[in-house]
């Protein structure tokens, strides 16, 4: 099969696209035939090694965790798929290895839900990852009716899905963004600030009771502005600072969860949740969208199509 790996950390110029063997398929898995993968953070910065003392690497490593295919092989036990069934999955394993930005991937099912009806395969793939960690961390913060809840980075792929799912939820979100998202951020029923300097008066000013739930999905010291913003009893999550828990907040990392891919597939086909793609490039130019990836600021998804 086509696929795209790296055989040593470093930077995108050590992604090679080639051909490796096709994935073997274990009991409680399916083979899953890739039509998009998008790219996530972790993606680079696994590549560059950071993640070293989490996961270890079995070279060479595919990268990739989210996916949107169809199933094409079954395992032996697994009753929840059939051939031909369209899913999306957040294939991560306990070690870097074998990843989504390939021809095939073999998915345990516990990473995998159907696909969203009407969604395309590219928007799809956008939903695993940033869709479960937006729908953890609400759930974490314990957002709900009549709560009014700050999001860092809400133009970004996980912020803009948690705008729209905790709109959803009843609650009123304040959102931070560059200004040249603001607009956008409106669209999904958010309130934007701007972050940056002065950024706590500029959300004592839209609500001046404080918030009830904090999300920071922006890091760079971001969450450390809580104490000013947050009302008395506030819960705070961040999915990237570990001070978090010096405030009494919980650091979240995204699990698989076929029951949350569940839900956040009806909340798309009901036209909730919606995925803002960014760009949409080539298998073969994957080091291509690692670059833009890294470079920051990205509004929505940056997917990889697999033809």
């Amino acid at each position: 099969m086509k696929a795209v790996s790296y055989r040593s950390y470093g930077g995108p110029e050590v992604l090679e696209y080639g051909d490796l063997p096709k994935p073997k398929v274990g009991p409680d898995s399916v083979l899953v035939e890739v039509r998009a993968a998008a790219v996530n953070p972790v993606d680079w910065k696994a590549r560059e090694g950071h993640l070293d003392g989490m996961l270890d690497p079995v070279f060479p490593v595919v990268p990739g965790w989210d996916v949107a295919g169809v199933v094409v092989g079954l395992g032996a036990d697994t009753p929840e798929f059939r051939e031909g069934d369209e899913v999306v999955g957040y294939v991560r394993e306990d070690f870097l290895s074998r990843g989504t930005f390939a021809e095939y991937v073999a998915a345990p099912v516990r990473t995998l839900a159907p696909k969203p009806a009407g969604m395309s395969f590219e928007q799809a793939a956008g939903l695993p990852l940033a869709g479960l960690t937006a729908y953890q961390a609400l759930r974490a913060a314990r957002v709900g009716e009549g709560d009014t809840v700050l999001v860092h980075a809400a133009a970004g792929g996980v912020g803009s899905m948690a705008v729209q799912i905790a709109r959803h939820l009843g609650a009123r979100v304040v959102g931070t963004a560059g200004e040249h998202n603001h607009d956008f951020l409106r669209s999904l029923g958010a309130e934007p600030v701007t972050y940056g300097e002065g950024l706590a008066g500029r959300v004592r000013a839209l609500a001046p009771g404080g918030v009830d739930a904090v999300l920071d999905f922006a890091g760079g010291g971001t969450i450390g502005t809580s104490p000013d913003v947050t009302a008395p009893g506030a819960r705070l999550v961040s999915i990237v600072d570990p001070a978090v828990a010096a405030l009494g907040g919980r650091l979240l990392w995204v699990r698989p969860d076929t029951a949350g891919l569940v839900a956040l597939s009806r909340m798309a086909e009901q036209g909730v949740l919606t995925v803002e793609v960014a760009e949409v490039f080539p298998l073969e130019k994957t080091a291509d969208a690692h670059r833009l990836s890294a470079r920051g600021h990205t509004r929505g998804k940056i997917v990889v199509r697999v033809d």
